[in-house]
This record gives C-alpha cells, structure tokens and sequence, in this order.
C-alpha cells in the first residue's frame, strides 16, 4: 500500500497572506473612518469608476434592455433550479416544542436574518451564477433585505448581466462597489443605512481576507480562498475528461489548486500529458490563469487502494470534489469531506457552479472538514425557547439551585430558591447549601 506524488505544488491556498492581511486591515480601517466619502473614493481610485453607487430603478432596466432573451432565458433556467433546491433546504429546517419533563417545554425557532450582503465578483469575469447562489438563497431563507454588490467598470457600472440577475433574484438594494469597499459598506451600512447581519459569495482574496477581519462583528458565509478542485480517477476515467475538469477549474486564477487522486498510474499520466495542451488552447485571460495554477498548485498523486486514495482526499477536504470511478456508491458512503460532490462523469463542477441547483458558495483550504457551503441555512438562526409550569420549578429549580452552588454561582441559585419559595412556600428543599 503506497501513496505516491506524481506531481507536488510549489505553493499551498496559503501563499501570499501576510501582505493581504495589512492592506485590508488599513482599508477597514481607513472607510470605518471616512465612511461613504473615503468608500467612494477607494471606488474611484481602485476602479476608475464615479458613478452612482447605488444603483437606479432605471440603470437596472436599462441594463435589461440591452439582454438577448437567450441570455434571460438561461438565467432564469438557472435561477430556477437554485431556488427550488434551496426552498427544499429552508423546508427541511423546522420548528419545534417538545416537552422534556412533566410541565417543561423547549422548542427551537427558525428566524431568518434582517439584511444580508452578498457580493458578486465581476473582476476578471462576470460572475452572474454567484448572483443568484447568494441572492436567490437569502431570499428563499426569508432574508428582509439583501443588499448585492458587484464591482464596476469605468464607465459602464456593473455589468449588464450581472445587474439584471441580481435585480430578478430579488436583491433589494444593488451597490456598484468592488473588493474591500465593497464588503465595508456592506458591513458598516454605508449607501443603505441598514448594517449586514451576514456578509456572503466569494470573492478574491482582499474580499475574502476582508470577511475574516470582519467576523465577529458581522456574521459571514464561511472562510474561503481560491478555489479548488479535487477529481478521484480510476482505470475506468477518461483521462481527456478528467484532464478538462482539473482545466477549468485552473481558469479561475493563477492560486486555484487542482488535485488528481487516481488508483492508475497510466490515467494519471496520460492526464498530466494532456493538460498543457488544453491550457495553452484556451483564450486569455484563461490560459495564463490556469498555466499558473498548474505549475505552481497542482498535485498529482496516485494510491494503491480506494481507502488510501479516500485518506488523501479527506485531507484536501476540497472545494469541489468529483469523482471519475466505479462503484460509485461505495465512494459517496465513504467520503467526508468536501464542499460538494459530483458523482460520476455525468456530471461536473462547470454544473455545479452554474445552473444545476446546488450553490457554488463552498468552503475552501481545508474548512470542508468542518462545514459545508452556503444553503439557507446561513442566512437563519436556530433560536432555542422554553417554558414550563409551576409545578415543574420543584423539580428543575432545586437542580438548578444546587448545580450553581456546586460550581460557586450563588447569584444563579438565588434565582431558583426565589422561585421556589414563592411556589411552594410551605415546602422545604435541598438547596445545595452547606
């Protein structure tokens, strides 16, 4: 039994923090201060924009004017099975009261958060499938008001598609703002009045790094990095198919990690073969993105057994994770950790991230170990309430009294004998006390 390294990464989704770090940090900073004033001018000075901020009634119908219906059509296609799926996972999340003992009641409540914000990147591409995962799932969550943001060309403004996206998936506010204003704006309030309660989509890494830095503050969606692709090939993959997945994925940046597990050697050659040729046949910017993505975080490794090759994937714990083999059942019962899982050649990531159903918002550098992606579910808090009798207090404010003394709490016991003796005056009780 062997896991061996056909090819390693010079670089890890780590690479490159410490500076990011200290230029979000002077820029949270820097629009806290100065607030709408110093966010619009990060806008101009970053992105050569000084237009509105807050989009108009009449820029967003404009920008639909300029559509084809294909393009409508295709979007609303997608629009449609993203907010099917997640209707399916706010009706999944429940609310109940049950009664734990003789006159005590506990329950849980699901409320929706007032004001989401949710960015949309529009940097080297148009994202307009991140528009609706994040939009259109806050919405299906009962999100009272979502503010989108998306960064702007100099002198157009937000792209058209992404506008008119965002604008159908029910944002209710659409900022053109970009990057680290972007976020802060979202964050503080700033152009809305109205402070996010949940920061989500992804974005580059001074977006992502800015979410960070804000967490506490506000909630936020998950810690993400570039994105990453992870594909588990045996004998049976097509090393073509395998090799294109691994590609376009790579496009996304110069810092998007792709990994091939295979348990043939032979399928991971013949992929390592195949993919410069399918780099340099793509079109710029894509081809330099994914050229640097494979020199410098792309890995290769081949493994004897499923179990060995189940073990290396776990410890990727990638974004996207699909899986190129036979018995696929036996790969779905037994791996754990991934953001999402696309099982069998059928399918694809290019699906996932655009129009299958699924949200394409998913935890990256290893935080699928410990939680999935964006789902409605992000968007609401789980409250807990209880209520109980009277009578129910002889039984829980005696334990309740006697627990708070054992740990020193006195002030808590008082709140149980309170009780106590204006329930059952003429009752004695084991208090705890010495």
């Amino acid at each position: 039994m062997t896991i061996t390294y056909m090819k390693r990464a010079d670089k890890s989704p780590a690479t490159g923090e410490d500076n990011t770090r200290l230029i979000v940090s002077e820029m949270l900073a820097n629009i806290e201060q100065g607030g709408e004033q110093r966010c619009a001018e990060y806008a101009q000075q970053l992105d050569q924009f000084t237009g509105n901020i807050v989009v108009t009634r009449d820029e967003i119908e404009a920008a639909s004017s300029r559509l084809t219906q294909r393009v409508k059509d295709d979007i609303r296609f997608a629009h449609e099975r993203v907010s099917k799926f997640a209707q399916h996972q706010r009706n999944a999340l429940i609310d109940f009261e049950v009664e734990l003992s003789p006159g005590l009641w506990a329950g849980q409540r699901q409320i929706a958060m007032q004001t989401a914000g949710c960015y949309v990147p529009g940097g080297r591409y148009s994202h307009v499938a991140s528009a609706i995962m994040s939009v259109a799932t806050a919405k299906a969550a009962g999100v009272n008001h979502v503010i989108a943001c998306s960064p702007p060309k100099p002198g157009a403004g937000v792209n058209d598609a992404i506008l008119y996206t965002a604008d159908y998936s029910g944002a209710d506010t659409i900022l053109a703002l970009g990057g680290v204003q972007a976020i802060a704006a979202m964050a503080f309030g700033l152009f809305t009045g109205k402070k996010a309660d949940i920061l989500a989509g992804p974005g580059n890494r001074f977006v992502a790094e800015a979410k960070r830095m804000l967490y506490g503050r506000v909630g936020i969606d998950m810690f993400a990095g570039p994105t990453e692709i992870a594909v588990i090939a045996d004998s049976s993959a097509d090393p073509r198919i395998v090799a294109g997945d691994l590609v376009g994925q790579g496009e996304h940046g110069p810092d998007s990690p792709m990994w091939l597990i295979s348990l043939d050697a032979e399928v991971a050659r013949k992929a390592i073969e195949l993919v410069p040729g399918l780099i340099e046949d793509m079109p710029e910017p894509s081809r330099s993105a994914a050229r640097s993505a494979w020199a410098d975080y792309a890995e290769v490794v081949v493994c004897d057994t499923r179990e060995e090759a189940v073990q290396v994937s776990d410890e990727y714990a990638a974004e996207h994770l699909e899986i190129h083999c036979e018995d696929l059942d036996w790969w779905v019962e037994n791996l754990t950790n991934y953001g999402s899982l696309f099982v069998g050649e059928e399918t694809t990531v290019t699906y996932g991230d655009k129009c299958s159903g699924t949200n394409h918002i998913l935890p990256t550098k290893g935080a699928a170990r410990y939680t999935g992606g964006l789902s409605v579910g992000k968007f609401i808090k789980t409250v807990t309430t209880q209520r109980m009798t009277q009578e129910a207090n002889r039984e829980v404010g005696a334990a309740a009294a006697r627990i708070s003394r054992l740990e020193g709490m006195e002030g808590h016991a008082r709140a149980g004998d309170d009780r106590l003796h204006k329930y059952f005056p003429n009752e004695q009780f084991d208090l705890g006390r010495s």
